[in-house]
């Protein structure tokens, strides 16, 4: 048992290592040249993979540059879900953006070099029209799981608007980090922007979205 244990932890660290491999040589690959300019092949035989491996591990082009695990539509649902006792939907989000923020999480944009990453993503229309539909798919998922939660009636309006002002308070944020990325600011000091500039949003949201749909205990 443990030895079966042990061997299925070695297979699940190599299958981590290959991916986060292949992902690295596309995400070069795609900064040096462009989204478009890089092929399927070129990234198998440039980490030493074959074509089949690349596709085992991301099932579209796109992938490689958005994983889906984290590039994920339940992206505020999770946060949401996973909320403590008594903590509202928005104060959720904001909570973790904080914590994102202060632990320069990847998913932010608040590493090194993610300038030229943000330019690539820009310049590639499936990145940028991906981006867009992710959006959507999270304030959908996000409406879906509060209308669930409070018992919403079908054409009660309040969990889709409540979902797009935390939609519109991610889209913020990433905007004003992607602007400052672009004019070459460190991360450390877009990350104190980024805190600011969370500070003023949640002045601006109402005690209507601020309280709606506590966690329950």
């Amino acid at each position: 048992m443990t030895v079966d244990g042990g061997r299925e932890g070695l297979r699940e660290r190599k299958k981590r290592r290959t991916r986060a491999h292949i992902s690295a040589v596309a995400t070069g690959l795609f900064v040096e040249r462009g989204f478009d300019q890089v092929t399927i092949a070129e990234i198998a035989e440039a980490a030493d993979v074959s074509v089949n491996t690349v596709y085992n591990y991301f099932q579209a082009k796109e992938d490689l540059a958005l994983p889906p695990d984290e590039a994920t539509p339940r992206r505020y649902a999770d946060i949401v879900a996973a909320r403590r006792p008594g903590e509202p939907a928005a104060r959720a989000v904001l909570r973790r953006l904080r914590e994102e923020v202060r632990r320069r999480d990847r998913r932010l944009g608040l590493t090194e070099g993610f300038g030229r990453f943000h330019e690539m993503l820009l310049a590639a229309p499936t990145l940028t029209a991906r981006l867009e539909n992710l959006a959507r798919e999270m304030v959908d998922a996000l409406a879906d799981l509060l209308a669930a939660e409070t018992g919403a009636a079908p054409d009660d309006p309040l969990p889709r608007l409540v979902a797009a002002q935390i939609g519109w308070v991610h889209e913020q944020v990433l905007m004003d980090i992607g602007r400052r990325t672009a004019a070459g600011e460190s991360p450390d000091a877009i990350a104190e922007a980024a805190l600011r500039l969370l500070d003023v949003i949640e002045s601006l949201l109402g005690e209507r979205v601020l309280t709606y749909a506590p966690g329950k205990g």
